[in-house]
């Protein structure tokens, strides 16, 4: 700024010269006015780069001092100005202008005061009317008299960064989705890396926290435990604490935080932003049926159920007449004879559905136990047929890694043809053949698509070994399950029975179970196999010379029925 500038803003007295004309006139004009200061900083970008607020008002305080302006009150605010009605203490300062509380603003640019047309509408009108006075800013003051163009000028200019950072910023969250990385905050158990160039930064599974994540979701997936006891134990007996930030973390895990936890699909490698699912790049914790498993137990919808007492049945069987999930209440009784005080628990439906009355009756514990170790014993080989079976499962295994090829190449078909299907619609949309609502609708339809058959093939291509263990604990459970279940505690018997398959039901007294598909081949063809066995082993036990020989020849044939058994029943 040349001598003759600093002159004409500032005055003379600092170069040794009298006040200039324009100075005192401005200083007799200030006298009269009297003004609110108000000082606001945000985390956008370019906020970033404004000085403090604290600095901000040190700064208009020598301003006034030098202008003799009449400070009547000081407004700081932390807030985004790019919305209206986002700032309350802006609109009590403008609110008591209109009360004629005071005549002007003194702030460090216009942008401090307003980056939304609503906000710069209303400025100005203050203005034009009169209501208010004078906005000064650190170079300059707007007055009723000025030329509205230059005040609406850099009011739309504080207003256009704001939709520019916007594109930005939509821009790079497209972008990092589409490389397969959330834009923001990851959740527990995942680590925000922060050492790459900006937009190329990743997630990373966080070492500590990760696996005690992990062990929560496999507490849930028993069906034993509640998400409140599930809390108490990660955050007293494992000592859990969440990740620490700046302003905030290393704490114990809140009760609202395990249900976002047990909750959010981004634990099964998916990412869901904005309504649209997205394929995630960063370590999976649970697969896409644990997490579905897990919904279901919380209600489906993830919402908490609440409860009261610990019963072995409630929370995962359902009313067979409406639907609606069976609760257990405990009654006590006085028996009169003998004076004792005894409690009888009961199973019944909630009756939550109201559309059509349901005339299901209650049902005793001890009658239910009962019909589920029924349900158990229909499933339950004899520890001959366990060898057996995993015996046999060696050789059905190389059969196995066949069809999981067979699969993998469909699924494999089933992208490419898919990713063929979005890119044809993509072109469609550069030749203006449709238009960005129907492309948008459906791009994100084949998004949808190639995300959830990408997953589905992430899970074929471990399906061998998973087979394998899984058909391994299959013959453990049907061979051992019943004794476990007489002899177990509550905590055991829910877990045995819910292994038996999904969707339990409860009608006209009867426990009735869809059969996990697993359980399928020996619920269907193992009881002719013993009961043809049983006939054949008295005979061989009573033979006195050759009974191994004798044994191993009889049951040749019966060990080939079950092996033929197996393969006509599907897994």
């Amino acid at each position: 700024m040349g001598q003759s500038a600093s002159k004409l803003l500032f005055g003379a007295s600092e170069l040794g010269e009298p006040d200039c004309p324009l100075k005192v006139y401005m200083k007799q004009e200030n006298q009269k006015l009297r003004y609110f200061l108000y000082a606001r900083k945000s985390s956008e970008s370019e906020d970033r780069q404004v000085q403090s607020i604290d600095d901000q008002i040190n700064r208009l305080k020598e301003l006034a001092k030098d202008l003799n302006l009449d400070i009547k009150k000081i407004y700081t605010e932390a807030k985004s100005a790019k919305k209206p009605n986002n700032r309350p203490l802006f609109d009590e300062m403008i609110g008591r202008i209109e009360k004629n509380e005071a005549d002007g603003v003194l702030c460090w640019q216009i942008n401090r005061l307003s980056r939304n047309p609503i906000d710069s509408g209303r400025l100005s009108w203050l203005l034009q009317q009169g209501t208010l006075k004078s906005i000064q800013t650190i170079d300059r003051q707007y007055l009723p008299d000025d030329n509205v163009i230059l005040f609406n000028v850099e009011s739309g200019t504080a207003n256009q960064f704001i939709i520019d950072l916007r594109k930005n910023v939509k821009r790079g969250q497209h972008s990092k989705l589409e490389k397969g990385w959330l834009p923001c905050f990851c959740p527990q158990g995942y680590l925000n890396s922060k050492i790459k160039d900006k937009g190329e930064n990743d997630i990373t599974s966080d070492p500590e926290r990760f696996p005690l994540i992990r062990k929560m979701w496999d507490l849930m997936l028993t069906g034993n435990y509640t998400p409140p006891q599930i809390l108490k134990i990660a955050n007293k007996d494992w000592g859990y604490r969440t990740r620490k930030l700046r302003r905030s973390g290393g704490n114990p895990l809140s009760r609202s935080g395990i249900y976002k936890l047990f909750t959010n699909i981004f634990y099964t490698g998916n990412i869901l932003y904005s309504g649209v699912q997205y394929e995630g790049k960063h370590e999976k914790m649970v697969s896409l049926e644990e997490y579905d498993r897990v919904q279901f137990l919380l209600g489906r919808k993830g919402k908490p159920r609440p409860k009261t007492h610990k019963f072995a049945f409630t929370g995962f069987i359902r009313c067979g007449e409406c639907g609606c999930l069976v609760t257990a209440e405990t009654k006590s009784k006085l028996i009169q004879c003998t004076g004792e005080l005894k409690e009888y628990t009961y199973y019944h439906c909630t009756h939550k559905k109201t559309v059509a009355k349901c005339k299901q009756k209650s049902m005793k514990d001890d009658n239910l136990e009962l019909k589920a170790e029924k349900r158990i014993e229909e499933l339950t080989i004899l520890p001959e047929f366990l060898d057996w079976a995993l015996e046999d499962l060696n050789l059905k295994n190389d059969t196995e890694i066949e069809d999981r090829t067979k699969i993998y190449e469909s699924q494999h078909k089933a992208i490419v043809q898919s990713q063929k299907e979005l890119d044809e619609l993509t072109k469609m949309r550069y030749r203006q053949l449709i238009d960005d609502e129907t492309f948008i609708k459906e791009q994100n339809t084949l998004k949808s698509q190639v995300s959830q058959l990408k997953s589905r093939l992430r899970e074929t291509e471990a399906r061998a070994e998973r087979w394998l263990e899984l058909t391994q604990k299959t013959f453990n459970f049907a061979t051992y399950a019943r004794i476990a279940f007489i002899n177990g505690g509550l905590e055991t018997k829910k877990e045995i029975l819910m292994g038996l398959g999904k969707f339990l039901t409860i009608k006209d007294g009867e426990l009735n179970v869809e059969t996990n598909k697993w359980l399928v081949p020996i619920k269907n063809g193992y009881p002719a196999l013993e009961a043809e066995y049983r006939r054949l082993e008295p005979t061989l036990q009573n033979a006195t010379t050759g009974i191994n020989n004798a044994k191993s020849e009889a049951l040749t044939s019966l060990r080939a029925h079950w092996r033929r058994g197996r393969d006509s029943n599907s897994r």
